[in-house]
């Protein structure tokens, strides 16, 4: 029996499509049936492996595992290439992606990534860019001394340099008695956990700006690092002048150790990206930047970690803490940071970063 003909918008009788409609769907059915037995052995294997019962795997399905990924990728392309119904391509891009996991993908948790990072990667990614490291050491050493020396000179320099929320009793002129009351012992943590949250938001947008100006060649990183540590010049002389050099310097190493080392490693990162663009060698400038912003990445991540840390010790022990404890756990702070990225050498095992 004739199949009946197709009519176009006007009513009017058009071409007979439906042979070739015929033909196409038989194509279809054809393809799937004959590869059909490799893409459901394929999708039980994959399911097995997502539902994590490994041991039910015969060593024939294991080995077979990469080429059946194989034949299930290469019938996608012949799907995408020959037009083949959609629910066909559906199930296939599905099948193949999952597939690809189970074939090429990272074979480890969060929890297993989190022992390899802090394990030796974290270090080692800090110690790779320890030439980018001092640049942002000498910078940030500078701008100290810049913030101080034109303090000294000029106070007027103190109101360009501080910004507006330290300007409370802490300034020019002050009494020693202000001065200290600025530094003195809250008497609870009421309140303190919102004093770092606010911290930690600081300190990350300063971080992560001189980690994202890197790349323009490193310079305005640079820069950013020699404005932000002026501040603490200036806010060394302020009270250095009032004899309170040891209480300042105790009341900011409790978290200061931290932040500071973390603002630093930021600022390197950055660099080492600008650095990397701008005197790539033999490599593109592309490759040049890929390969060092994956590096400064993991070092942005380490950042992240210290500054969460750093807030919680400046809205907590820095609040609550005298001077002597404060100063104890400020230089423990540094110890254990300069131990962990420059005297921990644990050497890589499988699964860690590289």
């Amino acid at each position: 029996m004739k199949a009946p003909a197709i009519r176009n918008w006007f009513g009017k009788k058009a071409v007979d499509a439906s042979p070739p409609i015929e033909a196409a769907a038989l194509r279809s059915d054809r393809f799937r049936l004959e590869r059909e037995g490799d893409w459901m052995r394929l999708e039980a294997i994959v399911k097995r492996m997502e539902s994590g019962r490994l041991r039910g795997l015969s060593d024939e399905d294991v080995l077979a595992l990469p080429a059946l990924y194989r034949t299930a990728a290469s019938s996608l392309a012949v799907a995408r290439e020959t037009s083949l119904d959609s629910a066909a391509m559906a199930y296939l891009e599905s099948l193949v992606q999952r597939a690809w996991f189970q074939v090429y993908g990272p074979r480890q948790g969060f929890f297993g990534w989190l022992r390899g990072f802090l394990g030796g990667g974290l270090s080692r990614s800090v110690r790779e860019i320890w030439l980018d490291i001092c640049i942002a050491l000498a910078a940030m050493i500078a701008g100290t001394l810049t913030g101080w020396l034109l303090v000294s000179r000029d106070q007027e320099w103190f109101y360009a340099l501080v910004p507006t929320q330290f300007l409370d009793a802490r300034v020019p002129g002050a009494s020693r008695e202000a001065l200290l009351e600025t530094l003195a012992v809250e008497d609870s943590a009421a309140g303190l956990s919102t004093f770092a949250a606010s911290l930690f938001s600081n300190n990350a947008g300063v971080s992560i700006l001189a980690f994202a100006l890197g790349f323009a060649f490193g310079v305005p990183s640079v820069m950013l690092l020699v404005h932000n540590m002026a501040v603490l010049g200036a806010m060394w002389w302020l009270y250095s002048e009032a004899g309170l050099t040891y209480e300042f310097a105790a009341w900011l190493s409790v978290h200061g150790t931290t932040e500071i080392f973390a603002i630093l490693l930021a600022g390197a990162a950055g660099i080492h990206i600008g650095r990397s663009m701008a005197f790539p060698g033999a490599r593109s400038i592309i490759s040049a930047a890929a390969q060092s912003g994956r590096r400064a990445a993991q070092v942005m991540v380490g950042v992240i970690f210290m500054l969460i840390l750093a807030a919680v010790l400046e809205a907590f022990p820095r609040q609550l803490l005298g001077t002597t404890e404060r100063f104890t756990i400020g230089m423990a702070m540094l110890a254990l940071w300069m131990g962990y990225f420059f005297a921990f050498r644990r050497q890589p095992i499988n699964g860690d970063p590289a």
